[in-house]
């Protein structure tokens, strides 16, 4: 995998790093096809539980790389998709926490959107800054801001293009948490650790799906969904070790791989 995504283990947590120091993490498409291919190793590899998604110091990433100059935008070269990567956060059949711990500009903030949890740095600088530039939001944006912070405030981001700290991002619902910069990777760590050990990969993954799918999907469907979910994991061994770890104090124990199960296709 290309240095300017790196991929770290911690036990059952991996950290994937956007590593282009020298550019503050600046998103080129070499770095997006490098973070596909992260978060599809994380998905694909059992022993992976929980992901984090980070920055190397000292941004998280300020958003496109700027180096064409004029051209960065009139120029999107064949096969330009505004995704920015083919394979998001929200494919990953695991948890993705993202550790904002610097700037997320542009695409280095909706990136992050497509986490399922944000930990965010309280003194940095983020936003869609996009009709600044006389383009618009991507990574699939207007999908997710929505979702995440309603029309309202998701049109507040998207159109006015105006930056804001992690404060006024905790503020619009865009973060769980908003810390101090050197506590962010720390606690987004501790989250995914705890996620990686007391809950159920298939629950897990499942429940996932369903919330990413929800909105497109009306209350009764949402409905047979739970149910069918309940059926078939109820069928399975962790829902038993679930009630032995709890009776005897412990960790459980998980058997179940979501290897064994089809992809996350939202």
């Amino acid at each position: 995998m290309p240095d300017d995504v790196l991929v770290e283990r911690a036990g059952a947590v991996a950290v994937v790093r956007l590593n282009r120091p020298d550019r503050r993490n600046a998103f080129n498409a070499a770095m997006g096809r490098a973070l596909s291919a992260a978060y599809e190793e994380c998905d694909g590899d059992d022993a992976v539980r929980a992901v984090v998604l980070t920055g190397t110091p000292p941004a998280f990433c300020a958003g496109a790389d700027l180096s064409a100059g004029e051209r960065t935008f009139a120029d999107p070269g064949a096969g330009f998709q505004a995704s920015g990567i083919s394979f998001p956060a929200w494919r990953v059949r695991k948890p993705v926490i993202a550790a904002v711990n610097g700037h997320a500009i542009g695409i280095g903030l909706t990136l992050a959107l497509q986490c399922d949890i944000r930990v965010m740095a309280d003194d940095a600088k983020y936003g869609v800054v996009q009709a600044r530039k006389a383009v618009v939001g991507d990574a699939y944006s207007h999908w997710v801001l929505p979702r995440l912070v309603g029309i309202s405030r998701a049109a507040e981001i998207l159109l006015t293009g105006a930056t804001f700290d992690g404060r006024r991002a905790y503020e619009l619902g865009l973060c769980s948490q908003v810390l101090a910069p050197d506590r962010v990777l720390d606690a987004a760590h501790e989250l995914a650790a705890d996620l990686a050990e007391y809950t159920a990969p298939l629950s897990v993954a499942a429940s996932k799906e369903l919330l990413w799918s929800s909105f497109d999907l009306d209350r009764a469907e949402v409905g047979r969904r739970e149910t069918s979910i309940h059926l078939d994991l109820m069928a399975h061994e962790d829902v038993l070790e679930a009630g032995r770890a709890h009776a005897e104090n412990r960790p459980p124990a998980w058997t179940g791989r979501v290897s064994s199960t089809g992809p996350i296709t939202t």
